[in-house]
């Protein structure tokens, strides 16, 4: 085995507190600078006994202006905490994906040192010193034979030599040659897929990319063995319990520009290697897949097709993992959608993680198939759920609308909840945060919508207040009680925050999904105006003449479409929006707007020209802030410029923020707390000091 030293020690005996965190006590709100304060925790796993769980820790740096993620562990006894949670590697070094071998003793992670490209390490647990080391034929997330003896992971093949960066420019198929290959600087592109959210530099043909492909290794390390040689990128796979063979998830048609529908396939390929064989033939995608431990059966995820609900199959299969008979669907009465299952080790039950409406929840289903039934409780969101070998514990993160997220463990049932992290509470204890509350509302085909709304820190009953209307993205996304830094400071600023979850929202069922299919903005403005109406209703102390409206990509585009459809709006902040559905078609990295408006642009121009906010922005009144990033190729920056230019012309108050370096999402930390301030900024102006200057004598 070879072994390198990495460049931090295995233990920095750092400690960490688990005291609650009182909500009701503190006296100001949350600032700018305490969201860049906040911790952040993740990758959670649990060792296979139970003896440790380990997770991730990550902190911004304001100075440097980035994120540090370091690897922490903290000994259990019976589900138990014991001692002090400890990092074990160096927050300068990012460290994440934490994988523990069979037998607890061992822990592989990722850690991306200067330019290199992501490496895989280990550290052996279980007393203080050490050093983290590599594995001499280990290039990627091990996941170990269920003996330990071997480890196996996916990676791009080893090459000699690797193309120059002009050669990567230049179409393999192309019928144009350049002039000279050398001196060609441009791109030559004859796919539809050469660009990617946040990628300044357009992408290279896909054959020229290296397929992820599968390898295993002895876990004492040496050249490994390449087990798959596919033209497309091996995914998501798991050992057979007898560690014969491979299940792995792909997708033969991912380099496809044309094929929008699901069409990933479940395979099997012996350790050993051999041909690849198909585990099934059904319609639409397959994906997930996870064999029960005695081997006789395969679980799986089962997208039927584009628009329809991800469903939990069960199906028989034999010794070399092939599907015997038709799968079973566990899941088809539930009518929402699983995460990727696994097995109790009796092997009698499924379970999964789950966002039913705003909570994210462990569930479990019978095997041989039955009721679902929700596990975990609480309005809250659960994420990063990890089991012991022999199921009695489990560990996850959870968060709720006054927490950010924290590590926990609890036995099986849900029950004998223990908190394992607490890192934000000598920060939170100082600052007040108002908690959710929760309305529902029924539209005219009467279907029920539900919200939240936040009231401002300091709230006095008979004060008039503005309020702000919080729209997610997506649309096939949801808000969840999660913990919110941007809400609570627009709480701490004077305003009652709303937010909810529209036609179109995840974790409602399938036709809730879907609703707004070919009609975005027409079907699912309804749901806004009657929810505002809802909540003005339920708290008058809200002055309907101090609204403001703000969301990002789709909350982005229903911003312009509601200020520019409706008169309620006395403010709007519209983040990487959508201003006109024909002119992004052609810019986005997204195929987006040819499934939701059943085909493309010469196929439903009405249609999209109907969908679309430019259709009417000569209505727009309210002041509206722009913000959008440079390097957006899925709401591409143009649409920011189109509705801004148009704002201008119309005489409309508005400011454009281009952030450089960024994709659709403002991550850069310093910027991305600069987008949140300006967003407040222009609140507060338009719905507190405007308004006042209005009033005052």
């Amino acid at each position: 085995m070879l072994r390198t030293p990495l460049r931090f020690s295995i233990l920095a005996l750092i400690a960490i507190g688990t005291s609650a965190s009182p909500v009701h006590a503190q006296s100001r709100g949350l600032t700018p600078k305490d969201a860049m304060r906040l911790v952040s925790v993740g990758d959670v796993a649990l060792s296979p006994t139970a003896a440790h769980v380990a997770f991730t820790v990550t902190t911004v740096n304001e100075k440097a202006n980035n994120r540090s993620t370091a690897l922490w562990v903290r000994a259990l006894r019976d589900g138990r905490p014991v001692g002090d949670a400890v990092r074990f590697t160096d927050p300068t070094r990012n460290s994440s994906a934490p994988r523990w071998s069979p037998d607890g003793a061992v822990i592989g992670f990722t850690s991306r040192r200067g330019d290199e490209d992501a490496s895989t390490w280990f550290l052996r647990v279980g007393g203080l010193g050490g050093e983290a080391y590599r594995i001499e034929g280990v290039r990627g997330s091990p996941v170990w034979s269920p003996d330990g003896k071997f480890i196996a992971y996916t990676a791009e093949p080893e090459r000699k030599e690797k193309p120059s960066a002009k050669a990567l420019r230049i179409a393999p198929n192309g019928i144009t040659k350049p002039l000279d290959a050398e001196r060609f600087d441009g791109y030559q592109i004859t796919h539809l897929r050469y660009k990617r959210d946040g990628t300044f530099n357009f992408l290279p043909h896909p054959e020229l990319v290296p397929k992820r492909q599968l390898f295993v290794v002895t876990s004492s390390g040496g050249t490994a063995k390449q087990v798959t040689s596919l033209p497309h990128n091996v995914g998501a796979f798991e050992w057979a319990p007898n560690g014969a063979y491979f299940v792995y998830a792909a997708n033969p048609r991912e380099d496809d520009d044309l094929n929008l529908d699901p069409t990933t396939r479940i395979f099997v390929v012996p350790v050993d290697g051999g041909t690849p064989m198909q585990v099934l033939d059904i319609p639409g995608g397959v994906s997930a897949p996870a064999i029960s431990p005695d081997g006789t059966k395969l679980a799986f995820l089962n997208t039927a097709a584009w628009n329809a609900e991800t469903e939990l199959h069960v199906v028989d299969i034999d010794a070399r993992g092939i599907a015997r008979g038709a799968s079973r669907n566990l899941t088809a009465s539930w009518g929402r959608t699983a995460a990727a299952p696994s097995w109790s080790p009796d092997g009698r039950y499924i379970r999964f993680t789950a966002t039913v409406q705003g909570n994210a929840h462990v569930y479990e289903v019978p095997a041989a198939g039955g009721t679902v039934r929700q596990v975990t409780s609480g309005d809250r969101v659960l994420d990063d759920v990890s089991v012991s070998a022999s199921g009695r514990f489990m560990a996850y993160s959870a968060t709720s609308p006054v927490a950010p997220a924290d590590v926990f463990v609890a036995d099986r049932t849900g029950a004998g909840e223990v908190r394992v992290s607490a890192f934000n509470d000598s920060l939170l204890t100082r600052i007040a945060r108002q908690p959710a509350q929760h309305v529902t509302w029924t539209v005219r085909d009467g279907t029920q919508i539900e919200g939240w709304v936040i009231a401002p820190v300091g709230y006095e009953p008979g004060r008039s207040y503005p309020m702000v209307l919080n729209i997610h993205g997506g649309p096939h996304s949801a808000y969840t009680s999660a913990f919110s830094a941007g809400f609570h400071q627009l709480s701490a600023s004077g305003f009652f925050v709303f937010y909810l979850n529209p036609r179109g929202s995840t974790g409602y069922g399938n036709a809730f999904k879907h609703a707004i299919q070919n009609a975005w903005g027409i079907v699912d403005e309804e749901d806004f105006i009657t929810g505002v109406e809802t909540v003005l209703k339920r708290f008058p102390d809200i002055d309907r003449t101090r609204l403001g409206v703000m969301g990002g990509s789709y909350g982005g585009f229903m911003t312009n479409w509601l200020t520019s459809r409706t008169k309620l709006f006395a403010a709007g902040v519209t983040r990487s929006s959508i201003a006109s559905w024909e002119a992004m078609a052609g810019t986005t990295d997204s195929n987006q707007p040819q499934r939701a408006f059943d085909g493309a642009y010469h196929e439903q121009r009405e249609t999209w020209r109907k969908n679309s906010p430019i259709s009417y922005v000569e209505n727009v009144k309210a002041p509206t802030l722009v913000i959008h990033g440079e390097n957006d190729f899925r709401t591409p920056l143009s649409e920011g410029q189109i509705w801004y230019a148009s704002l201008k012309k119309l005489g409309v108050p508005t400011e454009f923020l281009v952030y450089p370096r960024s994709g659709h999402g403002i991550t850069e930390p310093w910027l991305a707390a600069d987008a949140a301030e300006r967003s407040r900024q222009w609140m507060v102006y338009w719905l507190i000091e405007k308004p006042k200057q209005r009033t005052t004598p």
